[in-house]
């Protein structure tokens, strides 16, 4: 499969990946100011580069011969992130992704206190929802965990794709045979004869033969579940990016989308959303379903938990959902991410890099009804990014999430920074 074709980083040449990283040197070097509107209180935050911890506790990181980065490789920079002490009476409507809902929940409230004067309405509605209501102008932040496609970014020019945050996906199953202590290895292409009908049974030889042999003597003969999203997804998405990266035969088709022709499989069945896809996997024995990271708790903790996978990435070794692995994934790519951040961080390259991995974006228009709504905006999104305040780790710990790296947070506070009144 070629790189995705709105994926910018595929067509990046090496002289324009130069001329970024030199326009973030130089905006490193006077200090990256972020004007954010009248009335502003400073606050300067140094970003570093730090170790973090592994989430969940209970997962343990894959063994390799090679170190396991536990820090995105960006250099050290300081950054002045001005805030608006005040803001006037507005109403913020946000829709959009399930797996970044929780998150804009944890958010809501922090903001609630800091800004009185905002209501603040988050909605899990789901990524194609959030990306067409921002694009008609129904709410002020459409949530997704796909960026616009060159086709939508050109029928709609006006929408920026601003990353919050980074997250994963994780592959979850029920099959109470198999002890928690025990993890399934998936490829893509078995991931994907498993969704287009090819693989029906779990104890198929070409899933036996990605176990341990203990594993694959408890893998039964029965029907295999597979649960695919019923709205527009950005887990969808990313789920078939990481097939279509992986398979050549799923790139061809169905392909990858925030909506798919799912192939016909007797045994399939669809769910709404990323608590949907928890509840029915529980539900229905020898399933299987493609989850955000924000739910990874809620399926370990279901009255039947949730087996995860171990997925094998562009390296050919199967790793876990662990922070150090999804670090491994976010340093190999994210450097590479161009000024309108549209880019896939599927499949990246890297020993220890987790295959599944992606931006959290807000959509928002950049001119919005009123200077004041535009003000409000800046504030709240500014805040959303910066390290001391919605990207801090107690916040992102809370739903596994990782924070931006220093590049990727130089150019989303850019892009908020283009959002204007009218």
């Amino acid at each position: 499969m070629k790189r995705i074709s709105s994926n910018p980083r595929s067509a990046l040449s090496t002289a324009i990946v130069v001329a970024l990283v030199v326009v973030i040197i130089v905006v490193a070097a006077v200090g990256a100011y972020i004007a954010v509107g009248t009335g502003k209180q400073t606050v300067t935050s140094t970003i570093t580069s730090g170790t973090v911890s592994t989430v969940p506790t209970t997962v343990t990181s894959v063994s390799t011969s090679t170190s396991v980065s536990t820090s995105v490789s960006t250099a050290s920079s300081s950054i002045s992130i001005s805030l608006t002490s005040t803001l006037p009476s507005e109403t913020v409507l946000e829709t959009g992704s399930s797996l970044l809902y929780p998150l804009f929940n944890i958010w809501a409230a922090a903001l609630k206190t800091a800004y009185p004067s905002i209501q603040f309405t988050p909605a899990s509605t789901g990524s194609g929802t959030g990306q067409s209501s921002a694009e008609k102008g129904t709410v002020q932040i459409g949530a997704s965990d796909a960026y616009l496609t060159n086709a939508q970014a050109s029928q709609y020019p006006f929408i920026l794709n601003i990353p919050l945050a980074i997250s994963a996906q994780q592959i979850n199953y029920n099959l109470p045979m198999i002890p928690a202590s025990d993890h399934l290895n998936f490829s893509g292409p078995v991931l994907a004869g498993i969704y287009n009908g090819s693989i029906t049974t779990w104890n198929n030889p070409a899933i036996k033969a990605l176990q341990s042999s203990s594993v694959a003597a408890m893998l039964p003969s029965n029907t295999i579940i597979p649960i695919h999203r019923s709205d527009g997804s950005g887990d969808t998405f990313i789920f078939t990016s990481y097939l279509s990266f992986s398979t050549p035969s799923w790139a061809s088709g169905p392909g990858y989308g925030t909506t798919v022709n799912w192939p016909s499989v007797p045994a399939a069945t669809a769910a709404n959303g990323n608590g949907g896809m928890v509840t029915t996997c529980e539900g229905a024995e020898y399933s299987i379903a493609y989850i955000g990271v924000s739910f990874l708790q809620s399926a370990l903790t279901q009255p039947t938990p949730l087996g995860y996978a171990y997925l094998k990435n562009e390296a050919g070794n199967y790793v876990n959902i662990s922070q150090t692995n999804i670090l491994s994934a976010a340093n190999a790519l994210a450097p590479q991410t161009p000024a309108n951040e549209r880019i896939s961080l599927v499949f990246a390259p890297g020993a220890n890099s987790y295959p599944i991995i992606n931006y959290e974006y807000a959509m928002v228009n950049t001119t919005q009804s009123a200077p004041g709504m535009a003000l409000t905006l800046r504030t709240f999104l500014t805040w959303m990014v910066a390290p001391q305040y919605g990207n801090s780790q107690s916040f992102l710990n809370q739903v596994n999430f990782i924070a931006l790296p220093t590049n990727t947070l130089q150019l989303s506070l850019a892009q908020i920074n283009e959002i204007t009144g009218p």
